[in-house]
């Protein structure tokens, strides 16, 4: 009779929703399904912190098979210092990472291109800046040299930051048709020493790992957003 009873509660326990690793904050095998865009490809990143006001949070990259999404890796994420805004009500300096679904135009770092990276990749050089002049015809691009009307006290220098921009995506945050004051230079980058400026950052092994993983050619995404409220993931 023990035996009955003890395969009986074993058996309710495995149809119990409860039991579903979707109860765990950061952890659901579910989440792309639950969200309302996740741009069309067969590859995306989450990256979903618990509030506005978090710093930390986790970062997800999935490969979709068929009708379901599965988890290809994991890390604990980095968020601005200020938290994170909706994105098309962000404002430039503000150290907010801005929320949404956004493409990734292509990658870069210090360093040599890595084994095994599939996307455009560029390698800084002392040439190298991000304008973020918004009075330049140059806002929010990759420039070789600055131009005229993009002042260096309003851009980084990418070789000034040799750890955190060691290997990086570029998140297409105000980049196909930029708005002047939205904001620029928003990456996908390797940890430094604390919260980010307003992009989003991982350990360098996880940055390593995901350029190796992404696949230009499966149209990745990187979607950014809070698990509730008006900047849920699930929105984009």
């Amino acid at each position: 009779m023990r035996t009955a009873l003890a395969l009986g509660a074993a058996l309710l326990a495995l149809a119990t929703p409860a039991a579903t690793a979707d109860s765990c904050p950061f952890h659901s095998p579910h989440l792309p399904n639950r969200m309302a865009d996740t741009g069309g490809g067969t590859q995306l990143i989450t990256a979903e912190a618990s509030s506005t006001g978090s710093t930390t949070g986790t970062v997800t990259w999935w490969n979709k098979r068929g009708p379901l999404w599965v988890v290809a890796g994991r890390a604990d994420a980095r968020f601005g210092s200020k938290g994170l805004v909706e994105g098309t009500a962000r404002k430039q300096s503000t150290s907010t990472t801005p929320t949404g679904l956004y493409d990734l135009p292509y990658a870069f770092g210090t360093t040599a291109t890595p084994a095994g990276t599939r996307f455009s990749y560029r390698r800084a050089t002392d040439k190298s800046w991000w304008c973020e002049d918004t009075a330049s015809q140059a806002y929010n691009r990759w420039v070789e040299g600055l131009p005229a009307d993009c002042r260096a006290s309003e851009s980084e220098k990418i070789t000034a930051f040799p750890t955190q921009y060691a290997r990086a995506l570029v998140v297409g945050f105000n980049y196909d048709q930029p708005v002047r004051g939205r904001g620029a230079g928003i990456f996908l980058h390797v940890n430094g020493k604390g919260a980010t400026a307003g992009c989003v950052s991982v350990p360098a092994d996880a940055m390593a790992r995901i350029l190796a993983w992404a696949d230009p050619a499966k149209h990745p995404h990187i979607a950014i957003g809070t698990a509730s409220g008006p900047t849920a993931i699930t929105r984009y």
